[in-house]
């Protein structure tokens, strides 16, 4: 899939724990889980707000684009 994920990335740099974020951001530690293996088909902007906020990043900083190479 061309979409990646970083979250994991961005928690690290951030030093925060799965369940510290997923209770600051309001979702379920399973939701968080989804989100970071890059399962999730869809992420609400709501959901991205606040982890942006929490984190202290950009959207651009958790979600990144490549091109599927032929």
């Amino acid at each position: 899939m061309p979409i990646i994920v970083n979250l994991d990335v961005m928690m690290a740099k951030r030093k925060i724990s799965s369940n510290e974020l997923a209770e600051k951001i309001d979702i379920t530690p399973a939701n968080l889980s989804v989100l970071k293996t890059g399962k999730a088909k869809a992420v609400r902007f709501s959901t991205l707000e606040k982890l942006c906020e929490v984190l202290a990043c950009q959207p651009g900083d958790i979600l990144e684009y490549r091109p599927d190479e032929e």
